[in-house]
Formats: structure tokens, sequence, C-alpha cells
């Protein structure tokens, strides 16, 4: 099983704020949705964030061998005065966008790209279309706050996500119809509905709390331009597994009884962008006494088809790639492996391989501090 990281090439928020509807936010460090007071109306804000075709076209022709998952991740960081639910929607963009190189903090305000008014910047002013611009395309739902973006809408082009108070509100959106839809335009020249034009992505919150005037909290997310390991990327996973133990007898296949597990081929340091086949030693921890001419370290033995890795920061315990139907471990005459693309993971970072087993005994988790460094 494989899992492929690609990042955003901009991204931005734009304010419906009367004073901020024009400005650009570029290159903030962090991506805002919230509803700001003023003369006693709530004014919604919504983020923009794009990847480039290129990248998505790249790992689907090069990586990608049959059908795969795609899903959005956004990072939360410092949330403030949240309601009890979150709504939250997401969409493709139908028109292009400037990047711009403002930020919410700049005085006087930055406005050379993107806002809410106008989808490239002050000088050329050009307008969001918000009605007439063609089938299933949408603009902003209050004539109070004309602006905000056009997107697409409907069965296999929006994604929704409810997170109530008590959870944790980093993002993760189901997008694999729309990369889909992307990479059909893009490589095909399909049209729509089959194919759209990538103009990225816009998230908001639904249409009953954008413009509720009712204080629904603020909600922070790490942009493209943060500086920490926590950039917003969209997980391409598919299966790449084979499970092929070859001649090996069903005794060989560990279905019961405490098992000892090590990394045989870890060099401990890969730059970004290798593509790395890890090898496991799988064999009885207590092996049965045998009279035999060879080491019974030499002998190749498996996990079962149920077996599975993970990936987890070393420092911050945060999990980069859970265990899932993605993450399974392959088997050949060899032993265990699994493929892995060092793309997705920070440099300068190390990062810990965890084990899953499923066997007649039940679950059990391998976490032996299999870890390696990742460097420029």
């Amino acid at each position: 099983m494989a899992h492929y990281f690609i990042f955003p090439e901009k991204d931005a928020t734009i304010y419906s704020h009367p004073v901020k509807n024009e400005i650009n936010t570029g290159i903030d460090e962090v991506l805002t949705l919230t509803d700001e007071d003023y003369l006693g109306n709530k004014y919604p804000s919504r983020v923009l964030i794009k990847f480039k075709d290129s990248d998505i076209n790249n790992i689907i022709d090069n990586k990608i061998t049959g059908d795969f998952s795609a899903s959005l991740k956004l990072w939360a960081t410092e949330h403030q005065n949240l309601s009890l639910d979150q709504y939250f929607e997401l969409f493709p963009l139908a028109e292009q966008w400037d990047n711009g190189t403002g930020r919410l903090s700049n005085d006087p305000y930055t406005k050379n790209g993107v806002s809410w008014k106008y989808k490239d910047n002050d000088i050329e002013q050009t307008s969001w279309t918000l009605s007439g611009f063609g089938v299933g395309i949408t603009g902003s739902y209050s004539s109070s706050a004309a602006g905000g973006g056009s997107w697409y809408t409907g069965s296999g082009f929006e994604a929704t996500k409810t997170y109530s108070y008590v959870e944790e509100l980093d993002l993760s959106f189901d997008v694999t119809s729309p990369i889909t839809k992307f990479y059909s335009a893009s490589k095909y020249s399909s049209i729509y509905p089959d194919g759209i034009t990538n103009n990225g992505f816009i998230l908001k919150r639904s249409e009953s709390q954008e413009f509720n005037n009712i204080e629904d909290g603020t909600l922070n997310f790490f942009s493209l331009d943060t500086h920490t390991i926590y950039p917003p990327y969209i997980d391409l996973s598919w299966d790449d597994s084979n499970y092929d133990t070859g001649s090996a007898t069903t005794n060989k296949i560990l279905n019961t009884g405490n098992i000892f597990v090590t990394l045989r081929n870890n060099k401990l340091e890969y730059r970004q962008g290798e593509e790395i086949k890890f090898r496991l030693n799988v064999r009885e921890l207590y092996p049965t006494r045998a009279f035999v001419t060879s080491s019974n370290y030499l002998d190749v033995k498996y996990f079962t088809s149920k077996s599975y890795y993970s990936v987890v920061d070393y420092a911050t315990n945060d999990t980069i790639i859970p265990f899932d139907d993605h993450t399974k471990l392959s088997a050949d005459s060899q032993g265990m492996y699994f493929k892995f693309y060092m793309n997705g993971l920070e440099a300068e970072r190390y990062y810990r391989l965890l084990f899953k087993h499923e066997n007649e005994d039940g679950i059990v988790i391998y976490d032996e501090d299999y870890y390696f460094k990742v460097v420029n």
C-alpha cells in the first residue's frame, strides 16, 4: 500500500468584513474561518487553496496503479470561542485567482491579490462571477456581502464535514471525485461534469452558519507559508500491496504466538523524494527447538495478510500516516516489505514506524523504536 503527499501551490483567506473585503492574505501563516461583527451584523471569511495539475498528474501517471483515494488535510491551530458544532463545506472553485503577497497584519493592508471582492487585485478589479456563469456553479449566499468566490456544487463536487465541540478540529475531506475531475480535464480535455479546470478549492462554513448573525468562533489552520511542520496537503493513497509467500509452507505464516520484528534494511537517514522498500525480519520470539543445519534467524517467516504499517512524528507523536486499508504490508519470497515515499515528510525530523498484525490471537501493535530521519 502507498501514500503520497502533495503540497499547495497557493492558499489565502478572504474576508467579507466591509473594511477587509479587498485585502489579500496570500502569504499569511494561517488560514482562518471566522465571523466578524460590524455594525451588528456578522461577516464570514473563507479559505482558498490550490494544488498544481502537474503534481497531481505526475503521481496518477507514474506512481498509482488501479483505483486511488485522495484526502485534503488541514492542521488546526489556536481556535477561539467555538460554538458547539461546526459545519464545513469544501467545493472546487470555478474561477482562477491570484495569490498575492499580503498578510492580515500588514499596515496598510496589501491588496495585490485575491480578496472577497476581487479574484485578482484592486488594480484590475475583476469581480467574482456570482450568477449566470455556468451549470452547477454558485457564489455567495448573501447580497450584503457580494463576492467570496464561485464554485461547483452537487453530487461528486462537494465534500462536507460536521465536528462537535469535543472533537479534534484537524480537517480531512475526501476529494477523490474532484481530483479525478481535475485530472480528466487536464489530461483528456474532459468537460463538465466529467472534467473541470483545476482552480483549487474553497473551504467555508455551511450556509446555515455563515450568515446566521450568531457568533460561531474563529477556526485557524496552518497554511502553506507556515514555519511549522503542519502545512496542508493532499494525501493520494492506493493499493500497491502484493501478498505472495510463494512456495512457503503454512507454518511459515505466524498465525499465533509471540513474534519478534526488526527492520532489515533501515539506513536511518533518507532524503526527501526518496522511494524506499523497507523489509522486515519476522520470526517467533521463542522458536521451537529443532535440529537443523542453519540458524532460525535466517528462516523467512511472515505476518498474516492482515498486517499494516503506520508513521508517527517522533517528537510530537502526531500520526502522519495511520493504519488503514492503504498501508497493508506486502510479502514475497524474501519476507514482508512495504514501499514508502519520503516526499511528504518534513526534513530534519525523526519519524517512527509502527506495525499492526492481526492473527488468531488478536491484534498486536509493534512499537519498538523503529525510527528514521529525513534530511534535505
